[in-house]
């Protein structure tokens, strides 16, 4: 195995089967003039690799993947796992998923599977065995992607077929007793108790919204079969193809799974980053088209940011680094990386000229080893025409091309992310909230996502970890919307708080038991003697409804007021339903904000990080500071010139400042 690189590198993904043989030697060759180091291949190969049952078809990947090697680039073989053939799904139609109205989802795309299949499973551990049995040992081979982007287009839960039918022994291994269940979901409520485990379906077409504790537990059960799903997979790598990494390749703000469980077993994380796609289904809380307008050339640089932080700490390590001895680079990467407009969304510009440039150095500053570029040359065929790559149709360099072969690579050294600050992020809580978010201008993402741009705007690096993480060493630990606590996470807070650790809580923390349920003693539970205060009110607010709080702010979608209980309020509400009542409490090194106010959220992060001794930087619209390995990368994210400090930040742009 190669050594670890001091320095960023680059890959693509390529897709020999989409091309004529006779190109293989020029890519690979142009790759490596490109300054390319790696290159993904095969994820969705499995009709070429087998194209009828246990008939395998080598020969066409061995010459590409010898035509790579020749050229010196390392590959990323995948597991095609997730594009299941033609022969194999008319002959096991049962392996086929059902959509959340009951309708089969069929074949014809990709990520026609149900997880839950035992058929399917077995065929997925015999094509990752041939795969593995076949590339394991080959020099050129460094790494494993397993399958392709877990859950996406809403295929991480199956609502029908073997999902449906080995969910109810799920339940019986989890609860023992259906008496044990219908007291964990409150099932007396409308009657809803069951005197058989035969009688539970999955959570969907009831006639209104479905119990919350059954959901949940329906969607914890789906995350274990994705879990076990990979954990199968990566057996299978381990055994015949020892040294190399293993990793998978995650997706912007997905909700379908745990990925701190499915995770588990991998080298490092890698996911795929697609900044105006994402913008144009995703915009941070409160904002509406003149944000998607504002950054549809870029996409906003918090959205993208989150989700680097997130996957550079989903394992559990701080700065990302995975498993020692796993091969190397060990991560995290982006494994995707748009070059150029996607094509997958209702509107899909044409990135702003140094985009591209602008989204690799801020993968660097938040982590990534390697930034992988989607897609090598743009399909000429099928679903992804209009999807862009580094060279176009006509095999001629694309603006993305130029702005790779112009990026110096010595200026963006590896190493650790010195962020003093965490952000708590669970994904049960995601579930539970979103399940009844109670407004519908609020859902657990605006809400983490508005404490996190908060502290972005504040120039502060930020670990996003899980809420169960160790978070000894932290200074200031920020959980935005953990609204499930149990006593365990509680004591963990305590422990941190006790060493010394101030503490952030938003909105709804620790509403909700982990079986779904309030807890009797009201809002909080087990962390009310930390708080020092229970939940007294809260205002849904709809959109021009606002409630008042002292300091001149305004709570907008969500407010809630405490009864104090030797925490002390430093933020009231001013009229309406709540006034008098406490809207921001204190409770030695631990404050809850119950109001939604972004400007609120930023002030009062503001003062806990100073107390802390995290310096902050008020931050012009648009502009963002990272920090790596001893470096500060200033980005500009808008159309326009920034004056910042005595410098001007050019249009979409970015400064590495060395020793800073």
């Amino acid at each position: 195995m190669t050594e670890r690189s001091t320095h960023l590198q680059l890959g693509s993904c390529d897709y020999p089967e989409h091309v004529p043989a006779d190109r293989w030697a020029t890519y690979a060759r142009q790759q490596r003039e490109l300054g390319l180091t790696f290159v993904r291949l095969a994820e969705f190969a499995w009709s070429r690799m087998e194209p009828r049952p246990g008939e395998y078809d080598w020969a066409w990947l061995d010459r590409a993947v010898e035509a790579y090697h020749a050229e010196g680039l390392r590959v990323v073989m995948c597991t095609p796992t997730a594009t299941p053939p033609a022969w194999l799904i008319r002959a096991h139609p049962e392996i086929l998923p059902y959509d959340a109205q009951g309708r089969v989802r069929d074949f014809g795309s990709r990520r026609h599977y149900d997880f839950a299949s035992p058929v399917y499973r077995e065929h997925s551990r015999r094509i990752t065995r041939a795969v593995a049995e076949r590339y394991g040992q080959h020099p050129a081979v460094v790494g494993w992607q397993t399958d392709n982007e877990f859950a996406c287009h809403g295929t991480g839960r199956s609502y029908g077929g073997a999902s449906a039918a080995a969910f109810p022994e799920w339940l019986r291994q989890k609860y023992g007793t259906l008496d044990a269940l219908n007291e964990a979901w409150g099932n007396v409520f409308w009657s809803m108790e069951y005197s058989d485990w035969g009688q539970i379906r999955p959570p969907v077409l009831t006639v209104t919204e479905p119990n919350p504790s059954h959901i949940l537990d329906y969607y914890r059960f789906s995350s274990d079969l994705i879990r076990d799903f990979q954990a199968e997979q990566v057996a299978i790598l381990r055994e015949l193809s020892p040294g190399r990494f293993v990793t998978h390749n995650f997706m912007i703000f997905e909700s379908g799974f745990d990925h701190y469980e499915v995770a588990r077993g991998l080298d490092f994380a890698t996911w795929d980053n697609y900044p105006t796609g994402m913008l144009e289904f995703f915009a941070p809380s409160g904002t509406g088209e003149d944000v998607k307008t504002r950054y549809a050339r870029t996409g906003h640089p918090d959205l993208i940011a989150f989700n680097h932080d997130l996957y550079r700490g989903v394992l559990g390590g701080r700065n990302g680094l995975g498993r020692e001895g796993a091969g190397t680079p060990n991560g995290p990467w982006v494994m995707e990386q748009e070059c150029g407009p996607v094509n997958w969304a209702p509107y899909n510009a044409q990135p702003a000229p140094g985009a591209v440039q602008l989204w690799t150095a801020q993968a660097w500053a938040h982590g990534a080893d390697v930034v992988s570029y989607f897609r090598w040359r743009a399909a000429t065929m099928a679903q992804e025409v209009m999807h862009s790559g580094l060279l176009g149709h006509d095999e001629q360099p694309t603006r993305g091309y130029e702005e790779v072969a112009a990026l110096d690579l010595g200026q963006f050294p590896v190493g650790p992310v010195p962020a003093r600050v965490a952000l708590l992020h669970d994904y049960e809580s995601l579930w539970l909230y979103d399940a009844q978010p109670h407004s519908a201008s609020m859902s657990y993402w605006a809400q983490t996502v508005a404490y996190y741009s908060a502290l972005r705007s504040l120039g502060v690096d930020v670990d996003v970890v899980s809420a169960d993480a160790d978070l000894s060493g932290y200074a200031v630990v920020v959980a935005p919307a953990i609204t499930l606590m149990t006593p365990e996470r509680a004591q963990r807070w305590a422990d941190a708080v006790q060493g010394g650790t101030r503490l952030v809580c938003g909105p709804r923390t620790a509403f909700r038991t982990p079986s779904g349920q309030t807890w009797a003693e009201g809002q909080f539970g087990p962390l009310s003697s930390l708080v020092g205060a229970h939940l007294r009110q809260y205002d849904s607010l709809r959109p021009g409804l606002e409630d008042a709080v002292s300091g001149g702010y305004s709570a907008r979608f969500w407010a809630e007021s405490y009864r104090l209980e030797g925490a002390q309020a430093t933020h009231t509400y001013r009229g309406g339903p709540l006034d008098g009542e406490p809207a921001v409490i204190r409770h030695g090194n631990v404050t809850v904000i119950g109001a939604h106010s972004e400007a609120l959220i930023r002030d009062v992060l503001r003062g806990v990080l100073e107390e802390a001794g995290v310096p902050t930087t008020d931050l012009p619209e648009g502009v963002r500071l990272s920090h790596r390995a001893g470096v500060t990368l200033v980005q500009n994210w808008t159309g326009q010139p920034v004056e910042w400090q005595g410098r001007t930040l050019a249009p979409v742009s970015f400064e590495v400042i060395a020793g800073a």
